[in-house]
């Protein structure tokens, strides 16, 4: 069972290990393509967000520590308001005096209530602020991917009708746009992976949905370029039809 228990959650160092490996093969295929440098760029956030997760799981002992100290020193507030009233009168004047302390120390008890409250939310939303920024930088490198992917049309692989003196150069092969087009699903589904290490440690319900935001916006843009690679793969089944027919 033990064996078992680190194949529940992903491991950051194997999802840098791929994005590593995903760049060298990018840079072997495409020497000098933008896109490789892009991912670079995914590599080294990828290092650094890994280590952001590890720090956001762990304790923030010396915030609890103070928390801890506010709260003591609250409650030893309550504790000598409440020993200033003297139960042992009974004179109006007594009661009175007994009803204003008990009002009081009410008073202070809905105060540390609301106190205690603030107080322990603190190490969450400031845990849950450093993975919104971390997000936020996520989920602009996958448009920064789609950017790559943008132009890259498939009937261009094939046939280079129709071009004009604005389009964009066209110098990949049936089979480099494929890679290309592959490569570029890749890092989505990698950078989707990144994100979810805050999420698996961090189980706050707006980090989560964040998370899964960034996982429906890759799965998006992955779906348009798997799109691209299905259309790429039936033209060139229908241009060695013809070569065949025509032989």
């Amino acid at each position: 069972m033990e064996a078992a228990r680190p194949y529940r959650s992903l491991a950051p160092d194997k999802v840098i290990e791929t994005i590593g490996l995903l760049h060298h093969r990018i840079a072997e295929r495409f020497p000098g393509a933008g896109l490789a440098d892009v991912c670079a760029e995914l590599l080294r956030i990828a290092g650094e967000n890994s280590n952001r997760a590890e720090s956001i799981t762990r304790r923030n002992m010396p915030l609890r520590t103070a928390i801890i100290a506010l709260l003591a020193l609250g409650l030893a507030g309550l504790a000598y308001i409440v020993s200033l009233i003297d139960f042992s009168r009974a004179s109006a004047d007594s009661v009175f005096s007994v009803v204003q302390g008990l009002e009081a120390a009410a008073n202070l008890v809905v105060l540390l209530g609301a106190a205690l409250f603030f107080l322990v939310s603190i190490e969450v939303r400031l845990k849950r602020r450093r993975a919104l920024a971390a997000l936020h930088e996520l989920r602009s490198i996958i448009h920064v991917i789609d950017m790559h992917q943008l132009t890259k049309d498939p009937s261009t692989a094939v046939s280079v009708g129709g071009k004009t003196s604005s389009s964009p150069a066209r110098t990949l092969s049936r089979f480099e746009l494929t890679r290309y087009l592959d490569y570029c699903s890749e890092m989505l589904s990698l950078t989707a992976k990144v994100a979810v290490l805050f999420a698996q440690g961090f189980p706050d319900p707006i980090v989560t949905e964040a998370v899964s935001d960034i996982e429906r916006i890759a799965a998006g843009l992955s779906q348009k370029i798997w799109q691209k690679i299905i259309i790429l793969e039936a033209l060139g089944s229908e241009a060695g039809q013809s070569v065949g027919g025509r032989q």
